[in-house]
């Protein structure tokens, strides 16, 4: 696999954290580090029409991210000790041997994936469940979707399968990194960049 990814099928996500939840038990994760993170966009209201009527325009979608081991990863780039590097199957991984917990990776990358393991005093991040796939297996996130809205595979051939839409609010702007991540927006996706809604969960995110 020459840069492995992950595809979001935005218009089947429910919102419903399934994917957080078999991340952080099949991680054993300590509390308040989340590998993967579902955010709740929202926004619109009521519209004046002509006359005395009102419409409303009102959306919700949900984005489900972890880290999306990124074309250009601005992590590794800004890691002081070389801890955070890309392997030869272009996975962005943490060495512990190296890593000394400073954070300037988390703080640099715009999806927030590196967390700070406080026990540990190291960086850690999803890896697609490595050692799942060494053995055949999906992504705990992927197995666990009651949906089926997340896909893991090839980067070209997941866009050659899905497309390759461009990525909508509340993401950050493709070119800033290049993340390996294919997605299909939903019907009332707003545009990175638009300030027409917001995050509403972002004590859980």
């Amino acid at each position: 696999m020459k840069q492995p990814a992950f595809y979001l099928d935005m218009t089947a996500c429910s919102g419903c954290k399934t994917c957080m939840v078999a991340c952080i038990d099949g991680n054993d994760l300590p509390l308040g580090v989340m590998w993967r993170r579902v955010a709740e966009y929202t926004g619109g209201g009521w519209v004046k029409q002509p006359g005395s009527t009102y419409s409303q325009d009102v959306f919700s979608y949900y984005a489900s991210i972890s880290c999306n081991h990124c074309a250009d990863p601005i992590c590794v780039k800004n890691c002081p000790t070389t801890a955070m590097h890309k392997n030869a199957q272009g996975i962005v991984l943490v060495d512990h041997n190296k890593c000394v917990g400073c954070g300037y990776c988390r703080w640099s990358c715009p999806y927030s994936a590196p967390q700070l393991n406080k026990a540990l005093g190291k960086m850690t991040k999803c890896d697609f469940c490595a050692k799942r796939l060494d053995a055949g297996l999906k992504p705990l996130c992927v197995q666990a979707c009651p949906m089926r809205a997340i896909h893991f595979g090839e980067y070209e051939e997941l866009k050659q399968r899905f497309g390759n839409a461009p990525h909508v609010a509340p993401l950050p702007e493709e070119a800033l990194t290049g993340p390996c991540l294919v997605l299909t927006p939903p019907r009332n996706a707003r545009p990175v960049g638009s300030r027409q809604g917001k995050i509403s969960n972002p004590e859980e995110i």
